[in-house]
């Protein structure tokens, strides 16, 4: 499966100001054709971050309000990148805006899609340590609770209704496993 179909045309089909959806014509290499619809990415995508705190035990989440659910979620901080800026340096803004610390040390931990057969958009997830207080100015409606949670006790919080969003229940999979590997090494 090394030939990817050929793309026709790409049409915006609509658009407002978070998501633009675009149609595909594409030809697949055994000669079908079809019409995609996907959500387009714009930009590089975004940032989820993982403050975690120097006992490499607690990791820093926040309590928003989610649009998609109704509800408040428990999540890990996140943001759009912004046009031409670095990802780790968007990583430590949105941490200083949602969480009220800064980063000394910012590692990307991987570049993740949700639903790759109609979305573009990716999220990066990025490890924060070395933390210090710091804030800057966000965009965000109310004040955020920042809420430590333990990695030792990861059972019991994936079993937390509040938390119902993927990439951070991934983040928090992976950020165990990164803290696990660093205690085999030292």
């Amino acid at each position: 499966m090394s030939n990817l179909p050929t793309i026709h045309e790409k049409r915006l089909v609509a658009s407002s100001r978070i998501f633009r959806i675009e149609e595909l014509d594409l030809t697949f290499s055994n000669g079908v054709t079809r019409t995609y619809e996907r959500l387009a990415s714009r930009g590089i995508g975004g940032v989820l971050i993982v403050p975690l705190l120097a006992d490499y035990d607690t990791v820093l989440m926040i309590r928003e309000y989610s649009a998609g659910t109704e509800r408040y979620e428990l999540a890990f901080p996140k943001g759009a990148v912004e046009m031409g800026e670095d990802l780790l340096i968007a990583a430590n803004r949105e941490l200083m805006e949602e969480v009220g610390h800064g980063a000394r040390q910012l590692e990307l931990l991987k570049r993740i899609t949700l639903s790759p057969g109609y979305m573009g958009h990716k999220t990066n997830i990025v490890l924060a340590t070395e933390l210090y207080p710091a804030t800057a100015e966000g965009d965000e409606p109310e004040p955020l609770e920042v809420v430590p949670c333990k990695l030792s006790e990861l059972d019991e919080l994936i079993a937390r209704d509040e938390l119902s969003e993927g990439r951070s229940i991934l983040a928090l999979f992976m950020v165990r496993d990164w803290v696990r590997a660093r205690q085999l090494r030292s």
